[in-house]
Order: structure tokens, then C-alpha cells, then sequence
């Protein structure tokens, strides 16, 4: 009984223990209805911005918009560098899945070449998978056709139009414009995020140099997508800017004559406005098709290109760099007259071959067995002095020979506009350890006195030097672009040029200069060439000798063209009002009289005169005339105002009128 008591139920302990349950149970419900409420909170006010940005992500795609490269144009409107409509294969690798079974199965239906794989793979690696990337570029309309058959089966690949470079005269211009590829690993490392959508950059010239401003600002579509992707429509744009048109000095006429006057010689030559620096024409033969690189040039044009012995891809205005050989010549007769070392009238005598005191040994001889006689400072230049220059470098020494020539802009870059430019080699005791290890001797100076021994000058320095001369005595900084512009209707807009520099303060020294080089060309070394020209100019003529002693008796023609002498020439004309400075230098050419200055009166015919070479054709000639500074400009850019008489003979207007697409 008292069992049974024991084990009797307690309702009131029972409702107790319900209500303690009940409440725990209640309060634990309560708390994650609390939890749940402030999650939906969160969810619904906290983070209301970032859900509603992802969901607006998944709803909406950015699409890139890649800008129009800015036009390239000679002076006179002349297109050189356009772009064309063309079709690309672009893959989206987050939607593509298996690329390398993608890729298989499209090689079925398009050509896919073993390059484009390649670099498609190469970029894959290195780019974010929601950025689109090329596979193939420059799709035919029969692939673009087949593609669009079987497009439902690959998911994230798509046929995409762009503008594509292309390069309207080829090589004529290839070492001036240069050209855009398709970017690599390492243009991608160092594109800003916001240009990660391009897919050309430029590799070189003109195209690399003003990258920037060329390839614009890319923009972006907004494309509203279903649940499957599919583009719907488009909510948004932001636009890309185009990027900025370029106006050059070139003239593509006198280009056109300047490579055909070189014929089947190899070399490099320029044309420049001593009274601006801007380039008027520039080659570096042989040359390339640029176009060939637009897309990826293929293996077999690429080794084809490297196994030239001629390099035709070595631009040897910027790149290269030769002995000048007796163009030197007139300025080093200016550095003699500046330090007083020289007058006008003092003479030497030149028998034929020059030694230093108290050497028996070795000597340096001139051009004539017999010597040239008594000689100044304008014979010096005209008929070619080598004794002049022996005694007056050994007189000035090698400190005052360096100094002056330093003036006139050799031993570093000139500052063009081109990537990469070559400063050359100012001979000095220091060089000469640099390069050889060696000590400086006597003799290196008297080697150097006429454009030998340690020397290396580009055509670029040559033209600058020439220039400085016709000018007046400014160095100028030689420029291919003149001017720009940001949208087809906007004005044109003068680039700011650095102010030049002077080589000389004595304007009657400067001009026995020029009286010696004019007589180069009316009595002296370079006459015969430039008999009946119809214009005055004036020039110097030089031959820098590579081979040695023992290979000066043999016939230059029996040995390869490396080892043959470099011909070069320097000139201006009209020389009463320059208005264009030529250098000359051809490979294997021989002397300077024989091949250079033929090529000189060519670009000089052409310019002055309109006469091209025989069985060559005019570029279409457009409309717009020639860009030039005004008063204003040439105060504040420092560029050089043409008398009025050489104004008229070559005729520049003030304004910047609509060049014809």
C-alpha cells in the first residue's frame, strides 16, 4: 500500500514541470524567431546594397566596349594607319567549361590554327575567367556562317565584331608607324584593370610610343540575361572613348621617293624641316609588311624574317649606328673655329700623309697620294681634307673635341619619338676603356679627327647636325608627330616641342661652314651629282671604311657587303632658305659621292621640285595642307619660323583644315 503511494502521480508536480518545459520550449522558439527576424533583417536592410548589386550581377553582364585606335595621317591627310571591320572568335572560359574539349570540337567547324591554341592558352592563364578571350581573329564569312549553324552547342563562345589595324602602303612606313600585335602575358601584367578587354597594343614606332593615347579609354554594355545567360537586352552603356588621331611631319610622297631612290641598296635615310625638326621622311631598308603582325605572324613568315642577313625587322635610324666618315667634317671645323683654335683663314699644308711629332712609324694620309695643298677651314670642307682635321683635332685635344662635338647633339639619344633610340659613341678615353679596356693613345683622336676609329652616329644625329647648320645654328629636337586630336570633328592640336638649342654664338663662323659645304656641291666632291639641279643646296660627302689593311688593296666588290664602306651625306638645300636637311647612309655603298649623294639629290628633286624617281607613282595626294606653327606656337614650343622667300618656296598655311578618311 504504502508502494503504491509512493508511485501515485502528483498533477500539480506534473502541470509544473509541463509549464517549465512549455516556457523553455517557447523562449527557445522565441530566440530563433528572434534569430530569424534579425537574419531577414540583415538580409532585407543591413545588406540590402550588396544582394541587391549580386543579384544585379547575375541579372545584368558587363560587356566590354573596346574603343576605335586613333587614325594615323601624314602631313597632308594622307591615311597610313586606319582600322577595318573584321569578326573574332572570343571564348568566355567560366561558361566554357572543358576548354580543351571545346576547342577540339570547334576546330570541326572553324579552322583553328596550332598559334591561336596556343596563345589562347598562354592567356587563359593569366586572365580572370569572366574576361572574354580571342581564339581566332580575322574569321572568313563562310566560318562566321558554319559558326552560327552550331552555335546553340558551344556554350560561352561567341562571334564578336571589332576594328582590326591595317596598314594601307606596308613597308613603306613600317619603321615609322610601326605596328600593334596581339597582347601577351606580359602586356597583360602591366595593362591597367580597366584596359584588360583589349587585345592589340603596340609593339612598336609610332604605335608603341603613343600607345596611350592611340588605343583610347574602353567602355562598357550593360546586357540583361535570362537564367541561361542568353542576352536579352541592353539597360545600360557607358561609353568608350576613341582614341586620339596622330598627324605626322611625314610627307608620303617624298617616303615613296626616298626608299625607291635607294633602289636595290641596302641603308637608311631622313628628311627633316631644319626650321621645326619635324621628320619628313624616314627609311630603314629593307623593310617589312607590319600588316603581317597584326594577328600573329605565322612561323614560317617569322623565320623567314629572322634568317634574313639583312634584318629587315633592325631599324637602323634609332637602332643602328655608323662611323660618320667626312660628314663630320663641317661641324668639327665649326668646334675649331668656336674655341679659336681655327680662324677662317689659317691654312695647313696637306702632302699626303700626316704624323704625329716624334712618330717615324705610322701615318695618316689623305684622299690624294700627293696632297690637296694649302688648305682653310672651306677647302677643308669642300674638297675633303683629311690633313686639315688631323692637325686641328690634335690641337684642340681630346677634352675640347669632346665638348664641342657633345654640343652638337652626338654621344646621346636626339629625343625623336620612336622607342629605344641609341645614343651612339662620342669617342673619349672613357668610351674607349668602356667598350675595349684599352688606354686612350694620340692616335685615337687623329682616327676620330675625320669620323673613324671609335665613332658611331645614327642617321638621326647626322640630320639634327645638318639641320643646326642650315638653321642658323639651332639644335632641334627631330619629332615624327605634329599634332593630335580627340574625335573626328575635333580641332587639331599642336604637340609641345622642347625649346632648341644653340651650337654656336658666332653667326660668321658658322657661315664659313656653309660657304664650304655649299662649295661641296658647286666645285667640290658631291659637284657632278648635283650639276644642273635647278636648286642651290649645299652638302657634305663621307665614306666610313670598315675594312683593314690588308683588304684595301682588293677589289671592294669581291667582298661581302658587311665589309664594303659605308657611303654617307649630309646637305640642305634650297641653301639660300633651307627647307629640308637630308642624311644619307647606305650599306656596302662605297664612297659617299658614288651612292650617297645620288639618293640625297633624289629626296632633294622630289621635295623641291615634285619629281619622282623614274617608274614611280604619286600617292592620291588629299586635300589638307601642311601643319605649322603659328607665332604663338614657336614661342612657347621653340619651334624654328622659316624666312618668308624660303616660306614661299615651300608654302605652309596657318591653319589645320580636315584631313580626307
Amino acid at each position: 500500500m504504502s508502494t503504491y503511494r509512493r508511485r501515485a502521480k502528483n498533477p500539480y508536480a506534473e502541470a509544473e514541470q509541463f509549464r517549465r518545459r512549455a516556457t523553455l520550449g517557447f523562449a527557445v522558439v522565441a530566440l530563433f524567431l528572434l534569430g530569424l527576424a534579425g537574419w531577414y533583417f540583415k538580409l532585407q536592410v543591413v545588406d540590402h546594397s550588396e544582394y541587391v548589386a549580386r543579384s544585379e550581377e547575375n541579372r545584368v553582364r558587363p560587356r566590354p566596349v573596346v574603343p576605335a585606335r586613333g587614325n594615323i595621317y601624314d602631313r597632308h591627310g594622307v591615311l597610313l594607319a586606319e582600322n577595318v571591320p573584321a569578326y573574332r572568335l572570343e571564348v568566355l572560359p567560366e561558361k566554357a567549361g572543358d576548354t580543351k574539349t571545346l576547342i577540339a570540337e570547334l576546330g570541326k567547324v572553324v579552322a583553328l590554327d596550332p598559334d591561336d591554341v596556343a596563345r589562347f592558352e598562354a592567356t587563359r592563364k593569366v586572365a580572370r575567367g569572366f574576361r572574354p578571350i580571342p581564339l581566332k581573329l580575322r574569321l572568313s564569312e563562310d566560318e562566321i556562317a558554319r559558326f552560327a549553324v552550331d552555335r546553340w552547342r558551344f556554350p560561352g563562345v561567341e562571334v564578336v565584331p571589332y576594328l582590326n589595324r591595317h596598314y594601307p602602303y606596308g613597308d613603306l612606313f613600317a619603321h615609322v608607324i610601326g605596328y600593334v600585335g596581339r597582347i601577351d602575358e606580359k602586356d597583360l601584367e602591366t595593362l591597367p584593370e580597366e584596359d584588360a578587354a583589349l587585345t592589340h597594343i603596340g609593339k612598336t614606332g609610332l604605335e608603341r610610343y603613343y600607345e596611350e593615347a592611340l588605343r583610347g579609354k574602353v567602355g562598357y554594355e550593360k546586357i540583361e540575361t535570362n537564367v541561361e545567360g542568353r542576352a536579352l537586352r541592353s539597360v545600360g552603356r557607358v561609353p568608350a572613348q576613341p582614341g586620339a588621331d596622330l598627324r605626322l611631319g611625314i610627307d608620303a610622297n617624298l617616303q615613296r621617293a626616298m626608299a625607291a631612290a635607294f633602289g636595290e641598296l641596302e641603308g637608311s635615310a631622313v628628311a627633316m624641316d631644319p626650321r621645326s625638326g619635324e621628320i619628313l621622311a624616314m627609311v630603314s631598308l629593307p623593310a617589312y609588311d607590319p600588316n603581317l603582325f597584326v594577328n600573329g605572324i605565322s612561323h614560317a613568315d617569322f623565320a623567314a624574317l629572322n634568317e634574313n642577313p639583312s634584318r629587315p625587322q633592325f631599324n637602323r635610324l634609332v637602332l643602328g649606328g655608323v662611323a660618320p666618315g667626312s660628314t663630320i667634317k663641317p661641324l668639327t671645323a665649326l668646334a675649331g673655329l668656336d674655341s679659336g683654335v681655327r680662324k677662317p683663314e689659317d691654312k695647313v699644308l696637306s702632302t699626303g700623309m700626316f704624323r704625329l711629332p716624334g712618330m717615324k712609324g705610322r701615318g695618316w694620309g689623305d684622299s690624294h697620294r700627293g696632297g690637296h695643298g694649302w688648305t682653310d677651314a672651306r677647302k677643308s670642307i669642300w674638297d675633303s681634307v683629311n690633313t686639315y682635321y688631323y692637325y686641328l683635332a690634335t690641337d684642340l685635344g681630346v677634352q675640347r673635341y669632346d665638348e664641342y662635338l657633345g654640343r652638337y647633339g652626338f654621344g646621346k639619344p636626339t629625343g625623336i619619338d620612336l622607342t629605344g633610340e641609341i645614343g651612339g659613341i662620342l669617342p673619349s678615353p672613357a668610351e674607349k676603356r668602356r667598350l675595349t679596356k684599352e688606354r686612350w693613345y694620340p692616335g685615337d683622336l687623329v682616327n676620330a679627327s675625320i669620323g673613324q676609329g671609335l665613332w658611331k652616329v645614327t642617321p638621326l644625329q647626322l640630320v639634327r647636325g645638318a639641320s643646326a647648320i642650315a638653321n642658323g645654328g639651332e639644335l632641334l629636337r627631330p619629332h615624327l608627330a605634329v599634332a593630335q586630336r580627340l574625335g573626328f570633328d575635333a580641332p587639331w592640336q599642336r604637340l609641345p616641342q622642347p625649346a632648341p638649342v644653340g651650337i654656336t654664338t658666332h653667326p660668321e663662323n658658322l657661315r664659313v661652314v656653309q660657304e664650304g659645304m655649299e662649295m661641296t656641291v658647286s666645285i667640290g666632291t658631291a659637284a657632278a651629282v648635283f650639276r644642273g639641279a635647278g636648286y642651290r643646296s649645299a652638302g657634305k660627302t663621307g665614306t666610313a671604311q670598315v675594312v683593314n689593311r690588308s683588304e684595301r688593296a682588293v677589289d671592294p666588290r669581291s667582298l661581302p657587303l658587311w665589309k664594303r664602306h659605308r657611303a654617307l651625306y649630309i646637305g640642305y638645300a634650297p641653301a639660300e632658305n633651307p627647307t629640308i636637311a637630308v642624311a644619307v647612309a647606305v650599306e656596302g655603298g662605297g664612297f659617299g659621292a658614288a651612292t650617297a649623294a645620288p639618293i640625297a639629290r633624289a629626296i632633294f628633286d622630289a621635295y623641291l621640285l615634285g619629281k619622282m624617281p623614274e617608274g614611280v607613282e604619286k600617292i592620291g595626294t588629299e586635300t589638307a595642307p601642311p601643319l605649322v606653327a603659328t607665332a604663338a606656337d614657336a614661342a612657347s614650343t621653340g619651334t624654328v619660323s622659316a624666312p618668308p622667300a624660303a616660306a614661299a618656296t615651300n608654302p605652309v598655311p596657318a591653319t589645320i583644315p580636315e584631313p580626307k578618311r
